[in-house]
């Protein structure tokens, strides 16, 4: 993982609860700095930017941040204005909200607004997701596939993500959309890639160094690392075969569990405990 970063990644399922402890909205807040906190909330993966914006504005001031911008920045043509990029470089946090992640790439990527995305991140600024939102924060991000459908080489369409978290990939809505078979073969394409598995109302905060993250919310987050997979017949399939993966390791992680990024394995409270996996 990159040794250069200096903010803070929250990578979120989507369904984060907004009316209740609303714990990862809370965390995205306190780690941008609480009642210091600069907010920058980013509609561009929706259809309706500025009506889905407005919300989380309005909770985040709920919460106590400082302040809260939303900015819907809905095309090429916006994502390329000076003083957009200023409020995101000056921000302690930005949030993506969701929608369509291939929207939110195409139309961020290489802008003014998603290389002051970068400055700021590089500043120190907390840089959250949530659905979509989330998804595009990798190097390679899933924009479509099947849902409750085995691992083939048809169940699976990657793109080129934002680039904040390289050599992962990232799906959202994991198990209440059965999507275990599109990760897999995810995996399959890259088997150097760790892949998360995000539950809805559940998040993994990224340290500073990318050295871990932690789980937050009331889910689970599952982690498959391809580096073990040992064979793979995706290229002797055809697009529509089942296809057979051997060696992949798999965790589960609930809230307040950690993981090692560099290492690959998850932090155990008691180092006694740690053992190799099977």
């Amino acid at each position: 993982m990159a040794d250069h970063a200096r903010g803070k990644l929250l990578l979120i399922g989507g369904g984060e609860d907004k009316t209740g402890d609303r714990v990862i909205l809370r965390r995205f807040v306190q780690e941008s700095g609480g009642s210091g906190a600069r907010l920058v909330v980013l509609g561009t993966a929706s259809a309706t930017p500025a009506e889905s914006s407005r919300p989380y504005r309005d909770l985040f001031l709920e919460l106590g941040a400082g302040s809260t911008l939303a900015l819907p920045v809905a095309s090429r043509l916006e994502a390329q204005r000076p003083e957009l990029c200023q409020h995101i470089r000056e921000a302690t946090g930005i949030f993506l909200i969701g929608g369509d992640q291939l929207r939110l790439a195409s139309i961020l990527g290489g802008s003014c607004v998603g290389q002051a995305l970068h400055e700021a991140y590089r500043q120190g600024a907390v840089v959250a997701g949530t659905s979509a939102g989330a998804s595009a924060l990798t190097q390679v991000m899933i924009v479509g596939g099947g849902s409750e459908v085995g691992p083939s080489r048809d169940a699976i369409h990657l793109a080129a993500g934002l680039g904040f978290l390289p050599e992962a990939v990232v799906d959202q809505h994991f198990a209440q959309r059965g999507r275990i078979g599109r990760l897999l073969a995810a995996l399959a394409y890259q088997p150097g890639l760790l892949a998360l598995g995000i539950d809805e109302d559940t998040a993994v905060l990224v340290d500073e160094s990318h050295s871990s993250l932690e789980v937050v919310g009331s889910q689970t987050v599952t982690i498959l690392d391809g580096r073990s997979c040992n064979w793979s017949n995706i290229s002797e399939q055809t697009a529509q075969e089942p296809m057979t993966l051997a060696g992949v390791t798999l965790h589960v992680l609930a809230h307040g569990h950690r993981f090692d990024l560099r290492h690959r394995a998850v932090v155990l409270e008691n180092p006694k405990d740690q053992a190799d996996p099977v």
